[in-house]
């Protein structure tokens, strides 16, 4: 019998996945539940499963006294030593009683239904601990069932759950299609662990670089930046500490069988692979790609770029709904404006016609003026970029001086802002106004002809009406 149910708990141990001594624990946990059930007061009672023989016991911790009050909690110093020579008034031992003896059906049914409770809830939480060290990894299952958008992905250990929200737009699933997913997160609840997968998020992508290209995998390539808007593009920076090896060349393969088997994954999501920069410059230029960048300004306070497409490449740089230009601020982490070659000419021809000399700003005189220059301070617009305490780390310019300069700087480049909106205004009512005489002018011709076409049709008719009298 003993024998039956050391069996009986290793079957459940193997069928369950769960580790025999956890089931072992389980049942005592069980029993000692269902003793509590018929003995509510009871603290001191314990059970203990002996592996080997299979025997279970219910332990009880008494005190030795000189007369019993309470049969639970104490015995006889006369009965104790009847167990235990050494016994003395006042020691504590445990008493093993048997569990046949003490336990009627009902509390054996209770000790069933609880270890029953008890093993789905080591299963659940073996689950969890297992699925929660795999959080930021890949998985493959099979679609299970699709309710309300949700996608119920069966892991074989487990179910997960891939929400609208973390699914490819436009991909469409079957029950029983294959999929792979990200382990977003995983969460404990009433009826088991929670596995939320995702399709989207930048390190799903990672992911699937680093199963198809051994050198990220192997760290020899790294994947510095990600940007992505899913299914429709992303573009990657790599980078390699190895000179002789080429990140771009690795992570698209022979003939692009690496990138293409992660775009048909990704639902043909289109991949730029860029080699990383640690310049700015650079790498705006490269994430870019394939427009042709020709000038680029840099404003690093701003953390912004201003960046000179060939004319013809401009719509190329921006991309579909500005698709390309956001993703490489994004790739970059810089704000990137982008202008075509004539614009920015055009941009800086103005901004050289509004340049002011510091030299020509009022209360600026000529020993002054050479102090600025000497500072690299040419114009009134970079003197207005400079603090009051800036500018007093000048020899020979002191506070007083300093705030006038910065206040004067900036109010001339309020003046010239307000300026150079007028004029635009101006330029553009003047376009509307060509536009509308432009307009009026191809409408004048088509309403002579109409006219003229009226005329004729009236001299037909007139002409119709007299035959007829005749």
């Amino acid at each position: 019998m003993a024998y039956d149910i050391i069996e009986a708990l290793a079957l459940i141990a193997r069928e369950k996945n769960i580790d025999l001594d956890t089931v072992i624990s389980k049942v005592e946990e069980s029993l000692l539940a269902a003793a509590k059930k018929r003995y509510p007061d009871a603290e001191n009672l314990s059970f203990k499963l002996t592996r080997k023989s299979g025997e279970i016991v219910m332990i009880a911790l008494k005190k030795v006294v000189k007369e019993v009050t309470d049969e639970m909690t104490e015995i006889t110093l006369e009965n104790a030593r009847e167990l235990d020579e050494t016994a003395e008034l006042g020691d504590e031992m445990d008493i093993y009683l048997e569990v046949d003896e003490e336990f009627g059906r009902n509390a054996i049914l209770t000790a069933k239904q609880v270890l029953i409770q008890k093993v789905r809830e080591a299963e659940r939480d073996k689950i969890y601990d297992e699925y929660i060290s795999r959080v930021g990894s890949l998985v493959s299952g099979s679609v299970q069932q699709i309710d309300k958008g949700n996608i119920i992905v069966n892991l074989g250990k487990a179910e997960a759950i891939l929400l609208p929200k973390e699914q490819i737009p436009r991909e469409k699933y079957r029950q029983g299609d294959r999929i792979r997913a990200y382990i977003l997160d995983v969460q404990k609840s009433f009826s088991g662990p929670q596995i939320i997968l995702s399709r989207v998020v930048d390190d799903f992508l990672k992911s699937l670089f680093e199963l198809e290209v051994p050198e990220i995998f192997e760290k020899v390539i790294e994947i510095k930046a990600i940007a992505r808007e899913p299914g429709e593009r992303a573009k990657v920076a790599v980078y390699s500490s190895d000179e002789r090896i080429d990140p771009v060349g690795a992570c698209v393969g022979i003939k692009g069988v690496r990138v293409q088997s992660i775009v048909r994954e990704l639902n043909n999501e289109r991949i730029d692979i860029i080699p990383y920069s640690s310049h700015p410059e650079t790498f705006v230029t490269r994430s870019l790609s394939p427009a042709k960048v020709v000038e680029i300004d840099i404003f690093r306070d701003e953390q912004a770029m201003t960046v000179a497409v060939e004319n013809d490449k401009l719509s190329l740089a921006i991309g579909k709904a500005g698709q390309n230009a956001r993703l490489a601020s994004k790739l970059t982490g810089w704000r990137i404006n982008i202008m075509s070659e004539t614009e920015y000419n055009k941009m800086k021809h103005i901004e050289a016609e509004e340049m002011v000399q510091v030299g020509h700003l009022e209360g600026v005189g000529s020993k002054l003026e050479e102090k600025l220059v000497e500072a690299d301070i040419n114009t009134v617009q970079q003197l207005a970029k400079y603090t009051s305490e800036q500018l007093q780390k000048i020899d020979g310019i002191g506070p007083k001086i300093a705030d006038l300069l910065v206040e004067k700087a900036q109010a001339l480049i309020v003046d010239l802002e307000v300026q150079r909106k007028e004029r635009e205004r101006l330029e553009k009512e003047n376009a509307e106004a060509e536009a509308n005489a432009k307009t009026d002018a191809d409408t004048e011709p088509m309403a002579e002809t109409l006219n003229t076409k009226n005329d004729r049709a009236a001299d037909e008719e007139k002409a119709v009406a007299e035959k007829t009298e005749d």
